[in-house]
């Protein structure tokens, strides 16, 4: 069980490394004011998204599920922590999404955002983070 844990958490660190680049290739191509830079930053953004961000997400929660059925489900179902950790896992699953729709409107050209909305963006992610972990290691309520 602990390789399955370990699993989760390698994921997990993929999925986020994207969740966290993604935003700052946004910030770049949306100061980008030449075709090839753009151009560039539309190949980076696709590979980044279905090649990393989408695997280590789907991973994550196929490990997270796995250790649901083996042995978390039965100790901690009516915990306000894991509750509160599905939550949050609802909301960074809505930020994944939201990420990919703003790639295809940069990929159509469709982009409405500034640089500035791009770089407060790319802070979402890390609250997201810090609170699951202290929810999942510390367990509080």
């Amino acid at each position: 069980m602990l390789y399955v844990k370990a699993l989760h958490i390698v994921f997990m660190v993929t999925w986020f490394a994207g969740l966290f680049y993604l935003p700052r290739l946004f910030v770049y191509h949306a100061m980008a004011d030449d075709q090839i830079s753009r151009d560039r930053f539309k190949i980076m953004e696709r590979k980044l998204y279905f090649g990393i961000m989408a695997p280590g997400a789907l991973l994550t929660i196929i490990f997270g599920v796995w250790m649901l059925v083996d042995y978390a489900w039965a100790a901690y179902h009516a915990s306000g922590w894991l509750i509160s950790k599905f939550i949050l896992l609802a909301i960074l699953i809505a930020y994944h999404l939201h990420s990919g729709k703003l790639m295809f409107d940069f990929k159509h050209d469709k982009n409405r955002h500034s640089h500035v909305f791009y770089r407060w963006y790319n802070e979402f992610p890390v609250i997201l983070l810090v609170t699951i972990v202290i929810l999942a290691v510390a367990k509080p309520f």
